[in-house]
């Protein structure tokens, strides 16, 4: 019988499952419950082939949001006894320089895992109260956590230091981490099939373009840079995220418009980047509007691409080969215009694009037959890379 991996993502007023069939990669099944703990909540369960199921009901805290999802599987299906269950991933986001790897969740890591939150305070906390939740929900099997900085630990100190006082930032934790590592890991291993060669031998820039978004330098199967830091704030224009600003200005927004530490973290995380710039962060209706002439949008699609080439040149550098360029994520996999824009100008360094390919959908490769550096999309599929390295651990 086909080994599956019940994988979980837990927020702090949601969760997010799927059950994942590990040989195939197929979901099984896959639901989203959302405002847990407020007075309605809603909550989806998916079966292939089935109607789904959405409920509109109070959902006090996860532990009854798992009752929840049993119930449906008790209902609607598939048999969780039956379907070979290997154990339970969780996606957690920071792990810190501690946790390289994928690793079976006891007391001692659940408690590193609360001692890294103030590394990601409004993530690290969530995962955990999922963590607790499904031990006690699935007392029987293995769990396992997987962390979304992992991949990028093998980054070299001369890419990870920050031009501190060497005391400080020891003290404090402060160096660059990086996010994304489970959808950069996945999209850089299927690069190398896709390419027909080991995967030690492929050197790829990927990029994961959604509302949040993050590039990184992959060679032979090791990331060597990317462009998130210590926080996800860093780096890339992104929905609501500012990516990379001179730290300077929010001594001047402090000094100068008068506003708290608080008020410059929800103004740089939660109203900037394509929101604060155009007043949406829906990268569809900011491309609507730029092609309906309206300037604003028309400038923010300039700073995305503007750095996004900054990005691909720098990481061009660092490699010094480079196989392919792999757009991913939901911006990535799906926005022809924003693919075009980020590498306008790169013919000189060996990379062109398929206009008619880069027009079509599904995997594929987008760049002309004379691009010295091939340009792919290729579809994120986080759920499958988490439940790939639970089974490998727990097998």
């Amino acid at each position: 019988m086909t080994a599956s991996v019940f994988v979980i993502n837990a927020g702090s007023s949601s969760l997010k499952y799927q059950l994942v069939e590990v040989e195939s990669g197929k979901a099984l099944a896959s639901g989203l419950i959302e405002r847990i703990g407020e007075t309605t909540g809603v909550a989806t369960h998916e079966v292939p082939g089935q109607d789904d199921v959405t409920e509109r009901r109070m959902i006090a805290d996860h532990e009854h949001a798992f009752g929840w999802v049993l119930q449906q599987f008790d209902r609607h299906g598939p048999d969780l006894d039956g379907s070979n269950l290997l154990g339970i991933g969780h996606r957690v986001v920071q792990g810190g320089a501690r946790f390289d790897t994928a690793v079976r969740i006891d007391d001692d890591v659940a408690q590193q895992i609360d001692d890294l939150a103030p590394l990601a305070p409004l993530h690290n906390p969530a995962n955990l109260q999922g963590i607790r939740s499904a031990r006690a929900t699935f007392a029987g099997y293995p769990h396992v956590a997987v962390f979304d900085t992992a991949f990028h630990l093998t980054i070299p100190p001369a890419a990870h230091r920050y031009a501190i006082e060497a005391q400080v930032a020891a003290e404090h934790r402060v160096r660059k981490y990086g996010f994304h590592g489970t959808s950069h890991q996945f999209v850089s291993r299927r690069m190398a099939e896709l390419l027909e060669r080991p995967l030690d031998e492929v050197n790829s820039i990927v990029l994961h373009l959604g509302n949040g978004a993050s590039a990184t330098a992959v060679r032979g199967g090791r990331s060597v840079e990317t462009s998130m830091g210590m926080t996800p704030l860093a780096g890339l224009v992104m929905g609501t995220r500012s990516g990379d600003i001179d730290p300077g200005v929010i001594f001047h927004l402090h000094r100068v418009a008068g506003m708290s530490i608080d008020e410059i973290d929800v103004l740089l995380n939660k109203r900037s980047g394509l929101l604060g710039m155009t007043g949406t962060g829906d990268m569809r209706d900011v491309q609507q509007a730029a092609a309906a002439g309206i300037e604003r949008a028309v400038e923010a699609l300039d700073v995305v691409a503007h750095r996004l080439r900054g990005t691909v040149g720098a990481y061009l550098a660092h490699l010094g080969r480079t196989d392919a360029i792999v757009f991913t994520a939901g911006i990535g996999e799906n926005s022809a215009p924003v693919r075009a824009a980020a590498l306008a100008g790169l013919e000189g360094l060996g990379i062109v694009l398929d206009a008619e390919r880069n027009a079509g959908r599904g995997e594929r490769r987008i760049s002309a037959d004379a691009s010295a550096i091939e340009v792919w999309v290729v579809p994120t599929n986080e759920e499958l890379e988490i439940a790939r390295q639970v089974a490998a651990l727990v097998s």
